[in-house]
């Protein structure tokens, strides 16, 4: 397996387990993370020995989605990408969609700690979700002025009743794996010190199973989920980029850093 600078990727007897690593940041996307990710994925797919694939972060996190810390010093910098630039690249955001999607194996995303935004939406497009009871899902796109707009408008729908994913989406509150479990984000929600080995389990039971009727089923299933992206996935970005260089963004950035309530004027 490659070199790896923000993950950890590792295969056992057919199992292929990556590991978000940016503990340090929550496995926030950032730091090349996104690119490792992009990598790692393509590189299990092309790998005939795996069977399935276990994904789960490294620290108290699975993946706390956008680093805002990141955000707050783009919208800062004067120099730095312009309008354009920023929104060019937020629409790359399909890319990690499409390859997790592309991936031929069953992922199993093993959620703990916090799961939000992008990382809510990654673990979301895995196949199963196995979470901890205590851990914290949401979309907190809106909360920092943003559209909820890469992947989000396409997962929880699906997921869940559009009620409550209409709720979930425009308000950003957190659920619970055991709250996520029930409305059916998740498959079912363990204790934290079983998570691991019960996504194990799951991961490892996929890998047993007849390799060509698993991704059948999965190459199947998931025509589902591109016809949802094809549906709403162009728009959602593009309002996202439309909101990610707003006044209100910015606003929403810094005041997250300096740990206050921001203050939105619709602009």
């Amino acid at each position: 397996m490659s070199d790896y600078t923000t993950l950890l990727l590792t295969v056992d007897d057919g199992l292929a387990t990556i590991a978000l690593n940016r503990p340090d940041r929550l496995n926030a996307i950032g730091g090349g993370l996104e690119t490792d990710l992009l990598r790692a994925l393509a590189e299990v797919a092309a790998d005939p020995s795996v069977r399935a694939v276990l994904l789960r972060g490294e620290g108290r996190a699975f993946c706390a989605g956008g680093d805002v810390k990141d955000m707050a010093g783009r919208a800062a910098d004067e120099v730095g990408p312009s309008a354009a630039q920023q929104v060019y690249q937020l629409l790359h955001g399909r890319d990690i969609l499409e390859s997790i999607l592309s991936v031929p194996q069953p992922i199993v995303a093993a959620v703990q700690g916090y799961a939000m935004g992008l990382g809510a939406t990654i673990a979301l497009f895995c196949d199963v979700v196995v979470a901890a009871e205590d851990a914290q899902f949401a979309d907190t796109h809106v909360a920092i002025g943003l559209v909820a707009g890469d992947g989000g408008a396409v997962a929880w729908p699906l997921a869940m009743p559009i009620g409550a994913a209409r709720y979930y989406l425009m308000t950003g509150d957190r659920l619970s794996g055991t709250e996520a479990a029930r409305l059916g984000l998740a498959l079912r929600a363990v204790p934290a010190d079983q998570l691991l080995a019960e996504a194990t389990a799951v991961a490892r039971r996929l890998a047993d199973a007849a390799p060509l009727a698993v991704q059948g089923t999965k190459a199947t299933v998931n025509k589902i989920v591109r016809e949802r992206m094809n549906l709403v996935l162009d728009l959602g970005l593009v309002l996202e980029g439309a909101t990610f260089v707003s006044d209100d963004h910015k606003e929403a950035a810094a005041a997250f850093v300096a740990k206050r309530k921001p203050v939105f004027r619709g602009r």
